[in-house]
């Protein structure tokens, strides 16, 4: 062991004097994207092992009859194995990453390699009805910070590889690496530079390479007869987009009041419980609601309904109004299913269940129009179903047009995937201002964006400019306790006064005492408390973010405000600290 931090060392050394830093971080954004894409073949693998075992397996021909068992036993063992093996909480992949840049300096959990990689295939394996991109990018991202850790990268640096490993693992689970660029650049609000352009598109092709490799040529749903634009079905885009608008509102809706109403259950024993039981009978009535779904997917865009609304409830598939009652169930209850199986503690990612729900809303578009004499492309409007309902929940776009384009190979539908695409974003986008990922982040003041000027304010830390060199007085403390046990000792003018659950109650200045400091007179008459008086204002460690702050400063016109915690006294914030901190931040930045 000894010669081998001596041989890394040297080679260290070695690299520092040979090669610069710029060729350093392709190089590692190489090892990151190689790293990525095996970790995300390696989580699809194990999820399709699993679900085999259900779909091919000695219990095969049972198979619908445990849809009611199946998802809570594939919980309560992602539950099991959180609690007995990991022993640490499994943070959502893509929230995860961007809260570490924002406030750990692109620093990630080095269990983070492991834990998606064995939760993620249980809750999808059983039937968890969520994808494996958000697992796949918490995997990717541990890779991208430890590797930055082991060659002693900067901080700047370890952001800008882990951007790298996201969008290695999206690139290889979807076979998308322009997606993957930018959804770097629209989610993570990544800076477009040459600097960071460059090992983003080396890691997204080396993922893409990796996957290639060990899993062959292949998409992951199959759109061969895509037909070309025309101008004649143009309302009919712009309709698509205004559905999918809405949907997507929908869909976030029920995710944020799911999680919501789940946060109430107290013990998460409880929570896994209750949300394997809803998830179960959710499956069971509605199959296709189980795991990912591309197969079903699939079977819906070949229009092969049969087979695809396998539906306990309606055996009779040939009628277009079944179809379409079955279709219109689908886009209800999905969200509902994504949500639960998230909320009830499992592990995934959301891309999959949209891509899923945006297949059948196309398709319920498509039969709803031929009801009324109208003949669509049917693979066409799935795929922008796909593309409408992915830049309305996510509300990325960009990434949405190429996802899908690269997705199914259906790069002759650009005009009308910028129609749907445009439309449902600019809906979605007047409802919810932040999308499914960055709500919380946001609402948290933990969110990095392209406003620089917020993003340095966000990256700065309260802890690193609090300062706590202030004598404290207490109220009953006479004017000559207060002068030879403070001021004499005191470099500050500014003195705290807290009562003996050292609780705030005031604060005194200098300028406070000048007039009678020097008369003798009042030493033993005059007390703390008839001098004090209230702050301009005060700084909530728990609530109070950095714009907040930087606000409260403006407003007050103060050089120092107290910071509390719980209403007790931790020390005070300079405005020419907080400026100074800004200034330094920014010049890294």
């Amino acid at each position: 062991m000894p010669s081998n931090k001596k041989f890394f060392k040297r080679f260290l050394k070695w690299r520092y004097k040979n090669i610069s830093d710029k060729n350093f971080i392709n190089f590692l954004a190489i090892l990151v994207g190689l790293a990525a894409g095996f970790s995300a073949v390696i989580l699809k693998n194990l999820t399709h092992f699993i679900s085999a075992i259900f779909e091919y397996g000695v219990v095969a021909s049972y198979h619908r009859y445990w849809y009611f068992i199946f998802p809570l036993i594939g919980l309560l063992l992602t539950f099991l194995v959180k609690k007995i093996v990991i022993k640490t909480k499994v943070a959502h992949g893509i929230p995860m990453a961007l809260f570490a840049m924002s406030k750990k300096e692109g620093k990630v959990n080095r269990s983070n390699l492991f834990t998606s990689l064995i939760t993620a295939p249980l809750t999808v394996g059983f039937g968890g009805s969520v994808g494996l991109e958000g697992p796949s990018v918490a995997t990717g991202a541990a890779f991208g910070s430890g590797i930055s850790d082991l060659f002693h990268m900067k901080a700047q640096t370890r952001k800008l590889l882990l951007v790298c490993a996201a969008a290695g693992s999206l690139s290889a689970i979807f076979k998308a690496p322009i997606a993957a660029i930018l959804f770097a650049l629209e989610v993570f609000s990544l800076e477009l530079t040459f600097t960071s352009m460059l090992p983003l598109l080396i890691a997204s092709v080396s993922a893409v390479l990796t996957r290639l490799l060990l899993i062959g040529e292949q998409y992951i749903v199959n759109l061969n007869e895509i037909q070309h634009f025309e101008i004649s079905n143009l309302l009919f885009y712009i309709f698509l987009g205004l559905f999918a608008g809405m949907v997507s509102i929908y869909f976030t809706m029920v995710y944020f009041k799911t999680e919501n109403q789940f946060r109430k259950v107290q013990k998460p024993i409880f929570r896994v419980i209750l949300a394997g039981i809803i998830l179960g009978v959710l499956t069971y009535l509605v199959p296709p609601l189980y795991g990912e779904g591309f197969e079903f997917m699939n079977n819906i865009i070949s229009q092969d309904y049969e087979t695809a609304l396998d539906s306990f409830l309606f055996p009779d598939q040939q009628s277009t109004w079944v179809v379409l009652s079955l279709m219109a169930g689908l886009i209800f209850l999905k969200p509902l299913a994504t949500a639960v199986t998230l909320s009830g503690g499992g592990v995934g990612g959301v891309f999959a269940p949209v891509l899923f729900l945006g297949t059948v809303l196309g398709s319920f578009y498509v039969n709803f129009c031929k009801q009324l004499g109208f003949i669509l492309p049917s693979n066409n409007f799935a795929m922008l179903g796909m593309a409408g309902l992915m830049a309305g929940v996510l509300q990325a776009p960009l990434t949405a047009m190429f996802l899908i384009a690269e997705v199914t190979g259906g790069y002759q539908l650009f005009i009308p995937l910028m129609l749907v695409v445009g439309t449902a974003f600019m809906i979605s986008k007047s409802y919810q201002e932040s999308n499914i990922y960055t709500k919380e982040l946001k609402e948290k003041n933990a969110l990095l964006t392209l406003d620089k000027d917020q993003s340095v304010l966000t990256l700065l830390n309260l802890d690193s400019i609090i300062e706590t060199n202030f004598i404290i007085l207490k109220p009953g403390m006479t004017l000559k306790d207060m002068l030879f046990k403070a001021v004499v000792k005191s470099k500050r003018n500014l003195y705290p006064v807290v009562d003996e659950d050292e609780k705030l109650i005031g604060v005194i200045t200098l300028d406070d005492i000048r007039d009678i400091m020097f008369d003798q007179d009042k030493y033993e008459s005059v007390l703390v408390e008839f001098l004090m008086h209230d702050p301009p204002d005060f700084i909530d460690y728990e609530q109070d973010h950095m714009q907040q702050i930087m606000l409260k400063f403006q407003n007050s016109a103060a050089w120092n405000l107290p910071v509390l915690k719980q209403g007790k006294y931790i020390g005070f914030v300079s405005k020419s600290k907080l400026l100074t901190a800004y200034r330094r931040k920014l010049i890294t930045y």
